[in-house]
């Protein structure tokens, strides 16, 4: 386990090959869809998208989802799980031996079938198998299972080899086989119709069968492959939309029997198509990652795109935090897209667009046709929130290409300008040889500077795009690993496979000579820099990772542990700590003051791209084969983490990816508590639980000094209680109110009588007071005394410290003789202030309350002997404690200080 990170979520996961389900939550009175992404379903409101549950961590990636009124059934291997209010274990199914593919709601009952064709029932409260149906996949393999509307106790099932058969699940029993196709049947949908239902197959063909009779009512053929889904809409047009493998969608006119429009839905295969009950909304999902609501309001009776949420369609390459917020992350994928991705709500979620070289002839292509105007995946890009509002803030160089595209974070799209030297602007795309390899902006947004795999370094003007200066000639002989830019625009560094880092004056135009050179061991990589600070990271092809002073031009450190290539690397924005990625599948932290490494963890998959935030409170990664970008949390912004030199050879720690949950799951799917359970032992029944929860002593150690843990306003503004209740009263006299009438509580009965037991009488009958009564001492002031009797002031210290300042103030000026109280009163109160400093507990009260009680009896104090010789016993227990405090307060500021000079 990390020692500094702590898994959080993961951002831009939506949807994939799993279908969807749809459901109508009457409490909520709108449709609720859920997807699966992964390891774990989400659920979405379909009126805003806004993301409402997640679940539990699966133990395996889950095959299949449905729902019902009440439930979401997820299967995950041979084990089928029902949550309520989709975050919520409320039964499992146990019983399959291979993977479940398909579960159906069944009235009280669940249905499901394995990859073995084994069909078994469930009993949905008491989890107990009901009946199971074997089939034999050589003759009859379950591709698809529904339930035809008014048909009591049947299912239909579809097969690999084309055949249809009905069964009655009560019994057991077939009912009827229904003449048979010949491909494979993927689909099976209930039309509106009654006893007429929808058959899609693999090879595109779609037929609508009347089960009752056995008769194929019409048949239809689509050009795209195999039917993934089919749906029916109930609002009043009799239309059938049907989704293929391609990410198109055929719309069917059932009157005229004929295809009426086509619409590219998806980038790849549709996996749900689902119309929404009485409603002209179609609902879709596909394996590209995305959730997408349309609507059919034009004219043409064609859809539009209502609303939509999605991620990558091909993992992330690079990503990068933009902003000093830190609230959003740039990431650019292998589909071409660019994306911002919000820490704060996903509803945040932006997509600037997929890299086109003609963007507007790009939206002018045939959507059946593929878009050959795409450009290649973005490889690195560099941004800057200085002139945004002004102009493109975003700059991206793409995979062998000589063109930087420039990109607008305020518009949320791509920019018209593209950036390319003078010499290539007029040759053909395919004969170019040189291609873009590294780039970085400007802090004031105004430049940026390209470096290209002949050895070239341009500078761009970003808002005209025009050119405005190149060095060196060319800079370096051969791939321009990296160029970087100081705070102030005085000069430029750049990083060439020649192992020469290289440092040239930013204002000449064209400056054919560095002024500065520098020669490493090994060939760089890429380098990173924190400007603040004037540090460069320089990676090396050797594994090796350099700091440089940029100022001084001299290596102040060296870092070496990582085993294979260096894939990221990033500064924290302290710029103490260095974080690296390699394709060893570990992550290290490396502390640049002392030159160790802190902390370092391994993962399933290599790091490809990671970035700190600005504000340190999380860390993003991407990572391969994977589509989401990975939160963690820095841990020492929360707790006190004591961190030690590791050997940079030993073998880091694994660490799982964190999921769409914002915490760990660390106890299996079915545990829902926060305590984790030991194994129990032989002589034991149940196993121990064990508390992790630690709660700190309120005094550590009786030599300590303790402060109290009560609000600073509570004791802070005594001395100032007269000047705020001044500012504080009202600028009116609060008004008389009218005098109510008066009357006297009767008796219930027949004859009228006045209640008079709740009225107070003497048994005496005299108006004299008691002598014992004459003493007018406060509640404090009784608690007091009685704690002078026993010489323990606890109870007293106590009922002091939890009363607001207002009757501190009033308790204190109480004690006087003019206030009820007496010299010897105001003798004690002074030995309770001495207990308090001799405890060492609640140090800051006792100087407030000793300084409130100055200042209100400064005149009585000194004309009492008595009050005198106690308050000099408090000046020699005070001096005593803020001696000890002073000690350790200068000590503690010289080692800070040794420290800060020695780095």
């Amino acid at each position: 386990m990390s020692k500094i990170f702590q898994q959080n979520r993961a951002l831009g996961y939506v949807s994939n090959q799993v279908p969807a389900t749809v459901r109508y939550v009457t409490g909520r009175k709108e449709n609720l869809v859920t997807t699966c992404v992964g390891k774990s379903f989400i659920t979405i409101s379909c009126t805003h998208f806004r993301l409402l549950t997640v679940s539990g961590l699966h133990p395996d990636e889950i095959t299949c989802l449905a729902s019902d009124k009440f439930l979401i059934y997820s299967a995950c291997g041979s084990t089928i799980y029902g949550w309520r209010r989709g975050n919520e274990i409320k039964h499992k199914y146990v019983g399959h031996k291979s993977k479940v593919t398909h579960i159906l709601p069944f009235g009280n009952h669940i249905i499901s079938v394995d990859e073995d064709s084994l069909l078994k029932v469930w009993d949905k409260k008491s989890e107990c198998l009901y009946t199971e149906i074997p089939f034999q996949n050589e003759s009859f393999k379950i591709t698809a299972v529904m339930h035809p509307h008014t048909y009591v106790n049947k299912i239909l099932l579809g097969s690999e080899q084309g055949t249809l058969q009905l069964w009655n699940v009560r019994h057991g029993k077939l009912i009827y086989t229904f003449s048979g196709f010949t491909s494979k049947i993927t689909v099976l949908e209930q039309s509106p119709a009654i006893d007429v239902i929808a058959v899609g197959m693999s090879n595109g063909q779609i037929a609508l069968i009347n089960i009752k009779v056995d008769k194929i009512l019409m048949e239809f053929t689509q050009e795209w492959g195999m039917v993934t889904g089919i749906a029916f809409r109930t609002d009043g047009p009799t239309m059938m939309a049907t989704s293929s493998i391609n990410g198109q969608i055929a719309f069917w006119d059932l009157e005229e029997k004929k295809i009426v429009s086509t619409l590219l839905a998806h980038h790849d295969s549709v996996s749900t198509l689902r119309f929404l009950p009485n409603e002209p909304l179609l609902l879709t999902t596909s394996i590209d990652n995305s959730l997408k609501l349309w609507i059919f309001d034009k004219l043409d009776g064609t859809p539009r795109l209502l609303r939509y949420r999605e991620g990558h369609s091909s993992p992330p390459l690079c990503i990068r935090y933009h902003g000093s917020k830190g609230d959003s992350i740039l990431s650019a994928g292998e589909d071409s897209s660019l994306r911002i991705f919000s820490t704060i709500s996903e509803t945040l979620n932006a997509s600037l667009g997929r890299a086109s070289y003609n963007r507007k002839a790009s939206k002018k292509i045939n959507k059946l046709k593929e878009d050959h105007l795409l450009m290649p995946p973005i490889t690195s890009f560099t941004s800057e929130m200085t002139r945004e509002k002004h102009w493109d803030s975003i700059v991206a160089i793409h995979n062998n290409l000589v063109e930087a595209t420039t990109w607008s974070f305020d518009k949320r799209k791509m920019g018209d300008i593209k950036l390319m030297p003078e010499r290539f602007k007029n040759s053909k795309r395919k004969d170019f040889k040189t291609f873009a390899t590294s780039l970085t902006m400007t802090h004031c947004g105004n430049f940026v500077i390209i470096g290209y795999s002949s050895g070239d370094i341009e500078r761009y003007n970003m808002q005209s795009g025009i050119h405005r200066a190149t060095y060196g000639s060319p800079a370096h002989s051969n791939d321009v690993r990296g160029v970087y830019v100081d705070n102030l625009n005085q000069f430029v560094i750049s990083a060439g496979i020649d192992t020469k880092l290289k440092f040239w004056n930013f204002k000449t135009k064209e400056a054919k000579d560095a002024f500065g050179e520098m020669k490493l061991q090994d060939s760089i990589l890429f380098i990173r820099g924190h400007r603040e600070s004037s540090m460069l990271c320089v990676v090396l092809e050797d594994f090796t990772v350099l700091i440089i002073d940029y100022d001084t031009k001299t290596i102040v450190r060296k870092f070496v542990g990582h085993s294979a290539p260096i894939t990221d690397a990033c500064f924290s924005p302290d710029s103490r700590w260095l974080i690296t990625s390699s394709m060893d599948c570990t992550v290290k932290v490396w502390d640049i003051p002392s030159s160790y490494l802190i902390d370092h963890f391994k993962m399933s998959q290599p790091c490809i791209s990671l970035s700190m935030s600005p504000t340190g409170d999380f860390l993003a990664t991407a990572h391969v084969d994977f589509l989401g970008v990975y939160l963690w949390a820095n841990k020492t912004l929360y707790e006190h983490i004591s961190l030690r030199s590791i050997n940079p050879e030993n073998e880091a720690p694994s660490v799982e990816l964190p999921n769409m949950l914002n915490f760990e799951h660390k106890y299996d799917i079915v545990d829902a508590m926060n305590l984790i359970k030991l194994e129990p032992d032989e002589d034991d029944e149940e196993g121990e639980y064990i508390n992790l929860e630690y709660k700190s002593p309120f005094q550590i150690d009786d030599d300590l000094i303790t402060m109290s843990s009560l609000t600073e306003a509570k004791w802070k503004n005594l001395l100032d209680l007269d000047i705020i209740k001044k500012r504080n009263r009202p600028k009116e006299a609060p008004k008389k109110p009218k005098q109510a009438p008066f009357f006297l509580p009767t008796v219930a009965g027949l004859e009228m009588a006045f209640n008079v037991n709740g009225t107070e009488q003497d048994d005496d009958h005299t108006k004299l007071k008691s002598v014992s009564n004459v003493e007018n001492l406060t509640t404090f002031g009784v608690v007091l005394k009685k704690s002078s009797e026993s010489n323990d002031y606890t109870n007293s210290i106590n009922h002091f410290v939890g009363l607001n300042p207002s009757m501190i103030d009033y308790e204190v000026r109480s004690l006087a003789p003019l206030g009820g109280g007496s010299i010897s009163l105001m003798d004690k109160f002074l030995k309770m202030i001495v207990e308090m400093f001799k405890s060492n507990k609640n140090f800051e009260l006792a100087q407030s309350y000793l300084a409130l009680f100055l200042k209100s009896h400064e005149e009585i104090i000194s004309g009492s002997k008595i009050l005198m010789t106690t308050l000099d016993e408090i000046e020699t227990v005070q001096n005593k404690c803020w001696s000890t405090l002073e000690e350790q307060l200068m000590y503690s500021i010289g080692v800070v200080s040794n420290l800060r000079n020695y780095c």
